[in-house]
């Protein structure tokens, strides 16, 4: 209010100043003066008041900016990778508690689960905000001591997030240090029933590396979760500890590289590691480190399918017997703390039929305060739950394929959910978010669409740049897809129409495509499937884009099309390409799965010489057989590398991407024969490994 007060005085000051200088007029008649003050006055009194409101609403909109700087604020915005959460990166944001921090939540049966997500989801999450904040932050007794030691304090990535001294992890002394080099910001944290299963560390810092890879070594840690980038938002999160090839020493820690696999939302490195000093070379060990690259910072992942199957894979990969598993992200407590109250709540749900969220992160906050740091994070275990309690493990063998598929086909009891049809329905019930359908549904964009019922999500759809001065012109009818390996790996679209041609070249060219597969005839029941976009021979052109017949071959189910693409304006080409895959009735399925075993092929073949860009895959409406395409493309990919596949959780995925890919209980049916097929011809299961 100290500009309010400021600007009384200054209006009276003109006021006065106007009065006497009226006054002071002495050649001026008393209607001359009455004439003037009747018209002044009344004017610098609205001018005075006018200038009073703007400097209030300045004040005000100052103090808002402030107050919105100092709070946390959370964005409900999709984004590719996952749902973004604002707030200050400087430090970690510490939460405060509500006045019913006392309050407590019993154990959900898992029964239940379905309805208690749904009742505290409502109202934008309002009864997950109140249960998150009625958390306990810590060990009421706890103590910083260690942490607080000059020594130890630069070794902290953030000032406020310590472990306490009951349960921090101490490291042996090291000779000529023996006052701060037992520290290390880690914290032991007990699982469902396992006292110090967990590690729950910072993401080491630069000075700390020799640190973190001494605990490994003391601890016997034979498996690191690591839920971070090292980048976030052009912040450091964490120092890069391993080397990419080869080996390096940290400290008295030898590290070499043994292996590393790249997948769409982890990466899992295996590294050799020996202790060395001056008395003796221990014995190698191997540690696996699993990074989790799918999580974005302050928020959560999208969906939870892809964290759980990051989760079986951890504990598929941790040896019985080692020591406890090292988990960090940043911090070593949002993220930390939400993979590990995954984990323990599976664990439960197995041994007892229910989950006790509150009470499990309320026991492991006194090992480590701020464990999980926000509701959305909070909230995003109960997804994780919910999906594993409804769906299950549907992860399969390639050797138990077989009989899988027996009892699929062979399944008379309507109660048993082993049955194809029972199977596929589930993942009919999905939920179409038609809310992130926005673009499309413009009415500017609505002729774009073929289909009106599939149209692109907000969130994934791929852009076009904007023409200059038209509006709407970045938008096609096409979604990014998921690869086995890659993210936004195939671009799902639908059959060109007349109108929409020049964006589709378009969309080819701006995102360096070299590989199209079309799994459509142009005409189809004697009904227009898609518009010819290619020359029938010599070149053609559509607007800035020009596309010339190089050459023209038949396999046994496909056609191959050469094709150059010209950017005329630039007068640069680019070659593409064509796939069209043959004998795919829009009804139905293909006679036999080898012709699709060979165009997947041939496909991957012509990506590793062309180099990974999208590969454009369409049908009519982009949807069903091109869905079943993509599925057969990563399911296929996962085969061969590591002999197991999940069609259920592969087409959940992509309908989480692109709505109704794999469309019928028929094309979902031929993904597995096809999958019996591709076992069938490589019979030897060392192909798979």
């Amino acid at each position: 209010m100290q500009s309010h007060n400021t600007m009384v005085p200054l209006l009276f000051l003109v006021a006065s100043t106007t009065t006497s200088n009226s006054s002071s007029n002495g050649n001026h008649t008393r209607e001359g003066v009455t004439s003037t003050s009747h018209h002044v006055l009344p004017t610098m009194l609205v001018l005075s008041l006018l200038l009073l409101i703007i400097t209030l609403l300045a004040w005000y909109f100052l103090r808002l900016k402030k107050q919105r700087k100092a709070a946390v604020t959370t964005v409900d915005k999709k984004i590719p990778n996952g749902i973004l959460e604002e707030q200050d990166q400087q430090t970690v944001v510490l939460l405060p508690r509500s006045a019913s921090a006392s309050k407590h939540y019993p154990p959900v049966a898992v029964e239940n689960l379905e309805e208690e997500y749904r009742l505290r989801s409502a109202d934008d999450g309002k009864l997950f905000r109140e249960e998150y904040n009625c958390l306990p932050g810590g060990h009421a007794q706890g103590t910083y001591e260690e942490a607080n030691k000059d020594n130890n304090k630069d070794k902290n990535r953030y000032p406020n997030i310590l472990p306490y001294d009951h349960s921090r992890v101490v490291l042996t002394q090291l000779d000529g240090d023996p006052a701060s080099s037992d520290y290390v910001n880690a914290s032991y944290i007990d699982g469902f029933t396992l006292k110090n299963k967990f590690i729950a560390a910072q993401g080491p810092k630069e000075d700390t590396v020799a640190d973190f890879w001494r605990m490994i070594w003391e601890q016997k840690v034979a498996t690191v979760v690591m839920l971070t980038n090292l980048k976030e938002r052009k912040e450091d999160k964490c120092q890069q500890y391993w080397p990419d090839q080869g080996c390096w020493t940290y400290g008295n820690v030898r590290v070499a590289v043994e292996d590393f696999t790249v997948l769409v939302d982890y990466t899992i490195r295996k590294f050799c590691i020996q202790y060395q000093s001056a008395d003796a070379t221990k014995t190698p060990r191997l540690v696996t480190q699993l990074h989790f690259t799918s999580w974005p910072d302050f928020g959560v992942p999208f969906s939870p399918i892809g964290m759980l199957k990051f989760l079986k894979k951890v504990k598929a990969v941790n040896p019985p017997f080692s020591g406890p598993i090292v988990v960090h992200c940043s911090a070593g407590v949002g993220r930390t703390g939400t993979f590990i109250v995954i984990d323990a709540m599976i664990d439960m749900m197995h041994a007892k039929q229910n989950v006790d969220v509150f009470g499990f992160v309320s026991k492991i906050r006194e090992q480590r305060s701020q464990l999980i740091q926000t509701d959305m994070q909070y909230s995003f275990i109960y997804q994780a739950l919910l999906e594993y309690y409804l769906y299950g493990d549907t992860e399969l063998d390639v050797s138990s394929l077989e009989g899988h598929l027996h009892k699929l086909h062979n399944t008379f009891n309507s109660g048993d959910r082993l049955g194809l049809e029972e199977e596929f329905k589930k993942l009919t019930n999905m939920r179409i978010m038609k809310e992130n359908m926005r673009t499309g549904n413009l009415p500017a964009n609505m002729k774009k669409n073929r289909v009106l019922q599939i149209i692109p999500y907000d969130f994934n759809r791929v852009i076009l740049s904007m023409r200059r001065g038209q509006e709407f012109t970045d938008y096609i009818n096409a979604s990014f897809i998921d690869g086995y390996r890659q993210k936004d790996y195939f671009i799902a679209t639908q059959g060109p129409l007349s109108h929409t041609v020049e964006d589709f070249w378009r969309m080819v060219w701006e995102w360096k495509c070299h590989s199209i597969v079309m799994l459509t005839e142009l005409q189809e029941r004697e009904q227009d499937k898609c518009y010819q976009y290619w020359p029938s021979e010599a070149s053609d052109a559509y607007g800035d884009y020009s596309v010339e017949m190089k050459g023209d071959a038949v396999c046994d189910a496909f056609s191959l099309r050469d094709l150059v693409l010209t950017f005329v304006p630039e007068k640069q080409t680019r070659v593409i390409r064509h796939f069209h895959f043959h004998g795919w009735p829009e009804v139905g399925i293909p006679a036999e799965g080898r012709g699709m075993i060979d165009i997947i092929a041939a496909v991957q073949r012509q990506q590793q010489q062309s180099g990974n860009h999208p590969i454009v895959v369409h049908c009519s409406a982009g949807a069903g057989r091109t869905g079943t395409f993509i599925a057969l493309s990563n399911i296929l990919e996962r085969v061969k590398a590591e002999g197991l596949l999940d069609l259920f959780q592969t087409v959940k995925s992509l309908r989480m991407q692109r709505p109704h890919m794999v469309q019928t209980v028929e094309q979902y049916d031929f993904c597995y024969r096809v999958v019996q097929d591709f076992v069938d011809i490589f019979s030897d299961y060392a192909n798979f490994k």
